[in-house]
């Protein structure tokens, strides 16, 4: 990786100039470490090398080509000038700190180098090697020792294992691998886990500019949190790109996200892995549920921020948010998104959406599947829009939205401007697509540069090409559009979930849920309870109860006498369930019977129960059928508690059909929630069945948000199913609580 060798032992401190004064170049005091890293005026580059096509080569070309021209001391004891510069052998022999120190050299000697660099108080370090940490070396790993030695000289460090950074805005360029010269300067802020993901988006041919863009690798000591912080500090960034693999800061990271939500800037995020939350405890379905990236999935629908699938959406998205920034503001209930559509089937809904344009019969109805199956709406255009489009196609043509222009082509670009104009002009359209393959035409007809063009000079609504064979855009044509301001989307899966999060940011955000008031008597009572491992049975659904979540009634017993009684006592029929504490799944166990009418059919199923699985029972209330849910909490490393919604009863596991939040959350976001379900049509009522009483099930879910905001420390998991909802009540029939461990 470096030629540099492993100097002597570390020297000390080398001091500041006479009576205290600062040394020429060292950082001016009380400038943050992480500002003091990217925009750096001085950087000191370790394992500076003339090898060519070695880091430290790159490392010494890249850096010395920023635009800010940064003062620039090259290290290593191998060499007395490197690319014409003089190469000082050790760190300890540079007038006094820098801003930023570049460690081009091997594993074994980065601690080494990195303790040097804090000892003199330079403020910011890239460690490009992985730190890896070899078999039989002391504890801590090498990692920890770093991440320490950072922390207590207050340094701010990218990596260890990234490719460094680049602040176009400020131009410095602090990598050690070649990138695009200039590179484009733009609206995006990135910030990524993966090197390769850093390099291809800055080389992409995309219509791209950023303003900072970030490596961060490991993230032993600064996190992207940090830099999406510095990201915002920037009146430039317009959109906030992250690529993460991990949530670290997580308090953080949601201030981050509130101040994006709060600007309006909208927040593009891809992540890989699972997240922590529910890997811990899966005996309850909610941790189950919440274990496909239930995280992620709470804190992007908690801030708005938009989660794409693939690098490919990434690119079509950030292009679209670049070229087009943020579309107006419009209600919520009139872009129908799939993630926000009401469940109340009977409510009009105002159909707002997008347009295209299309030169292909085949490929107008193509889209039109893909954007129904992706729930991208198109706008229901008016009689006046359907008027002026009938006045411009050729007969036999179809005056609607999504629209086929393509007739005899003679009069190509008067129909396609004509055609984009009046749908760009409809108030139903918030945005406006030419659908076409840009594919590089030998004939030299323009007719769709033009016709787009002309359309996006005429309206402030966004205008873009949907194109849908990628490998078959014309890249001089593309590159064309791009540099008007109009983007050229890849792709027609990619480039309509685009146009998806374009319409979603336009709507109104939910206000962050207010924060919920302790009852601080409840909370010590239930946490005695809960850490007893008391909440199970009638305490069960006593707890339940306190927190404004209907329940069947249950009593215990461990007799036949004791079960008479209690079933006496609730009314017939009951239900009869295992009350054995180590049996978390009843159902599963064979351990809950339904319908008992009487005496007799009560005594005969608990001598079954107790002969199968012990004496120990609950006699539960019978509640009527109707839609099962499941609600629960389950417990996420970094984020907390995460409340998760979803189907009940035996479909829980079939469908893994869930909802994840962070809670609080509010009764109209509760109701947004179950609107994402597949199961929300049966709420709403089929097949002549009522429709459930959904002002009961949201204020359900708003009192799990509350025991979680009370007892959520003391909680591993909760989870309610199946939560029975009918037309006048949504009753919680079987629950199951999971305290946290003491160790936890």
């Amino acid at each position: 990786m470096s030629d540099v060798a492993a100097t002597a032992p570390v020297p000390g401190f080398p001091g500041t100039g006479p009576a205290g004064q600062p040394v020429p170049g060292q950082p001016a005091p009380g400038r943050p470490a992480l500002v003091a890293m990217l925009e750096a005026r001085t950087v000191a580059l370790v394992g500076a090398s003339p090898r060519p096509g070695s880091l430290g080569e790159r490392m010494v070309s890249e850096v010395t080509r920023s635009p800010a021209r940064p003062e620039v001391f090259l290290v290593n004891p191998r060499h007395e000038r490197v690319a014409g510069r003089r190469c000082h052998a050790s760190l300890a022999d540079l007038p006094g700190p820098v801003d930023l120190v570049l460690l081009a050299v091997p594993d074994p000697a980065v601690e080494e180098q990195l303790t040097l660099a804090a000892r003199r108080g330079d403020r910011s370090a890239v460690l490009f090697g992985s730190a890896h940490e070899l078999p039989g070396q002391p504890q801590p790993t090498l990692r920890a020792r770093l991440a320490a030695t950072a922390r207590a000289a207050g340094m701010a460090v990218c990596g260890a294992g990234c490719m460094g950074f680049v602040n176009v805005t400020h131009g410095l360029r602090a990598v050690g691998y070649v990138e695009p010269d200039p590179l484009p300067h733009g609206p995006v802020a990135l910030i990524t886990h993966s090197g390769s993901v850093f390099s291809a988006l800055l080389r992409t041919r995309r219509g791209l500019g950023f303003t900072v863009a970030v490596s961060s690798g490991q993230e032993l000591v600064t996190t992207a949190a940090q830099y999406a912080e510095y990201a915002l500090s920037l009146p430039e960034t317009r959109v906030l790109a992250l690529v993460l693999e991990a949530i670290r800061e997580p308090d953080r990271l949601r201030a981050v996200l509130a101040t994006a939500r709060e600007r309006r800037i909208p927040v593009v995020m891809l992540t890989a892995g699972r997240s922590a939350g529910g890997r811990a405890l899966v005996s309850a379905h909610s941790g189950a549920l919440a274990t496909a990236d239930g995280g992620w999935e709470a804190l992007a629908a908690a801030y708005g921020v938009h989660r794409v699938a693939d690098l490919a959406e990434m690119a079509d998205t950030l292009e679209l948010f670049a070229l087009t920034g943020s579309p107006t503001h419009h209600p919520v209930n009139s872009t129908p998104s799939a993630h926000i559509r009401s469940i109340d089937l009977t409510r009009p809904v105002v159909r707002t959406g997008i347009a295209t344009v299309h030169d292909s019969g085949l490929e107008r109805a193509h889209v039109a599947d893909v954007a129904d199956e992706l729930g991208v709406p198109f706008a229901a255009i008016s009689a006046a829009t359907r008027a002026r489009l009938a006045a411009l196609l050729d007969p036999g043509l179809e005056a609607a939205n999504p629209l086929d222009v393509w007739g005899t082509g003679a009069r190509a670009e008067e129909q396609l401007s004509g055609s984009l104009a009046a749908l760009a002009d409809d108030p139903a359209v918030r945005a406006v697509a030419l659908a076409v393959d840009l594919v590089h035409e030998f004939d030299g007809d323009e007719s769709y540069p033009l016709a787009v063009t002309e359309t996006a000079r005429r309206t402030s609504k966004p205008v873009v090409v949907l194109s849908n064979v990628p490998a078959a855009i014309d890249p001089d044509t593309a590159a064309g559009l791009r540099a008007g301001g109009i983007p050229v989307l890849e792709g027609t899966r990619t480039g309509l979930l685009a146009l998806k999060h374009l319409l979603d940011h336009a709507a109104d955000p939910d206000p962050p849920a207010p924060a919920v008031p302790v009852d601080k008597a409840r909370q010590e009572r239930w946490t005695r309870v809960i850490t007893a491992g008391q909440a199970h049975g009638a305490r069960l659904e006593e707890l339940l109860r306190d927190y404004g979540i209907a329940a069947a009634r249950t009593r215990a017993a461990d007799s036949r006498g004791g079960a008479l009684a209690a079933a006496a006592e609730i009314g017939y029929p009951v239900v009869l369930k295992t009350g054995e504490p180590g049996i978390a799944h009843k159902s599963d166990a064979g351990g809950v019977l339904l319908g008992l009418r009487d005496p007799d059919a009560l005594l005969a199923a608990y001598q079954d129960l107790a002969e199968r699985l012990g004496r120990r029972v609950l006699v539960c209330e019978t509640i009527p059928a109707g839609p099962e849910l499941s609600a629960g909490l389950a417990r996420d490393h970094e984020l907390g508690p995460l409340l998760v919604v979803g189907a009940g009863g035996v479909l829980v596991e079939l469908l893994a059909d869930r909802a994840v939040a962070l809670p609080p959350v509010t009764e109209a976001q509760a109701r947004r929630m179950l609107g994402t379900l597949r199961v929300a049509r049966l709420l709403a009522g089929v097949r002549g069945q009522p429709p459930a009483d959904l002002d009961a099930v949201a204020a359900a879910i708003t009192g799990l948000s509350k025991l979680a905001a009370e007892l959520g420390d003391v909680l591993e998991a909760v989870d309610i199913n199946p939560l029975i909802c009918g037309p006048a009540a949504a009753i919680a029939v079987d629950a199951l609580v999971i305290p946290r461990s003491p160790a936890a």
